[in-house]
């Protein structure tokens, strides 16, 4: 579909305004999607999901043929500007609409798309991912979960680490092992319904008190040959594509703005909060000269970050998706977030240092948990280090190795 301009976009812009203030709820307004976590229910908040979905604008750009919203790039980003202007947040989301659908859309079949891609644009299941192992993480190729050849179905026996949510999701898409002769080519993407026998997730306890991540076990998991997406073997190509999805949405690359979106652990902007928290001098500027300085040279990086994840995501929708670029994005990104976490920890002082109890604010202990939830934003989606490896070869185009003289 061609882009539209002028006057078409601007007849997209009533349309869209119109639609908001009729569907989206006033109580609702300026709050945060839903966590990781259970989704707290409330009537507005499954009225808005119910009416985003039936549009298909929480996935705006996917196909309408599917249930999304057929809209250009810059219909979408009207869309955006518009649910932005009246404080709307996008209720349809998790790994199904970052990951897992974007990459289904490309390499999936039709019975499979026709399938699975609906239900995640109305946002009625949670997927999780099955990639990690305990043995095998930065080294993904090197998994073990095995997928037996069982005539009509695969017979999957095998362990898997760090599941984001796999405790709360319907499905899994899962890296499996067809093929013992060969690493990368001996592994295939399989579908799994979480409510096979054999699946058992087991939550892990975090530091910041939190339970996002599961092991996973499976133990005779029957999967039906019609959930292997692309061909027997052909895995990895799959996985790599996904996975340059997962760092693009880790990154927050375009997502990142002044106010309390500016950064992963929420509550009011950091120049708000550390003039509430410090003071200000008889010119109206924060009072500790060094602490102004490192708080307006990280909002000019988040906002630089921000500009060149919008530039990406525009560059990946016109170029087939995301590419190599996404390992740069969530390099920053997570960097960026990780360093908006620990000035507003500074800045707290010691009301930044609380865990519980009544001497401290419910923001104050969600900055300083999520001071340390932020820590495996370096880590979640491929490791700094891995990510470096990729920037080196695939844009850099620098050798793999380097003899010396």
């Amino acid at each position: 579909m061609p882009d539209f301009g002028g006057a078409e976009l601007d007849a997209f812009r009533i349309e869209a305004r119109a639609w908001l203030e009729a569907n989206f709820p006033k109580s609702l307004r300026g709050q945060a999607p839903p966590g990781e976590g259970p989704e707290e229910r409330s009537a507005d908040r499954d009225a808005w999901k119910r009416a985003m979905g039936e549009q298909g604008w929480g996935t705006p750009t996917w196909p309408k043929s599917y249930g999304g919203g057929g809209l250009t790039r810059d219909q979408a980003k009207v869309l955006a500007e518009e649910m932005n202007r009246i404080g709307a947040y996008n209720p349809i989301g998790g790994m199904g609409v970052i990951m897992f659908g974007p990459t289904l859309l490309e390499y999936g079949d039709e019975a499979q798309k026709r399938r699975h891609i609906p239900p995640i644009v109305k946002g009625e299941l949670r997927w999780c991912q099955g990639f990690s192992e305990p043995g095998s993480g930065s080294d993904l190729a090197s998994l073990q979960t095995k997928a037996e050849d069982k005539g009509d179905h695969f017979l999957v026996n095998g362990q898997k680490i760090w599941t984001s949510g796999a405790h709360l999701a319907d499905w899994c898409f899962c890296l499996t092992r067809t093929d013992q002769t060969k690493k990368h080519e001996g592994i295939s993407f399989l579908l799994i319904d979480m409510k096979t026998p054999g699946v058992e997730p087991r939550p892990i306890l975090l530091i910041n008190g939190t339970t996002p991540f599961c092991e996973t076990f499976f133990t005779d998991v029957k999967v039906p040959k019609e959930n292997l997406v692309g061909p027997l073997n052909g895995g990895w190509t799959i996985a790599k594509r996904l996975l340059q999805h997962e760092r693009q949405g880790i990154s927050g690359a375009g997502q990142l703005t002044s106010g309390a979106q500016a950064g992963a652990v929420g509550g009011p902007p950091l120049e708000e909060l550390a003039r509430r928290y410090i003071g200000v001098d008889a010119d109206g500027r924060l009072a500790d000269p060094d602490l102004r300085g490192r708080i307006t040279s990280h909002l000019m990086e988040a906002r630089a970050f921000q500009l060149t994840g919008l530039r990406a995501a525009h560059e990946s929708k016109s170029n087939q998706g995301p590419s190599a670029v996404s390992s740069i994005l969530k390099n920053v990104g997570s960097k960026v977030r990780q360093e908006r976490a620990e000035l507003t920890v500074e800045v707290l002082g010691h009301q930044g240092l609380g865990w519980s109890g009544e001497g401290f604010g419910e923001d104050e202990i969600a900055a300083t948990r999520a001071w340390l939830r932020g820590k495996s934003s370096t880590i979640a989606g491929g490791s700094y280090e891995i990510q470096n490896n990729i920037i080196s070869k695939r844009i850099l185009g620098l050798p793999e190795t380097t003899q010396s003289k």
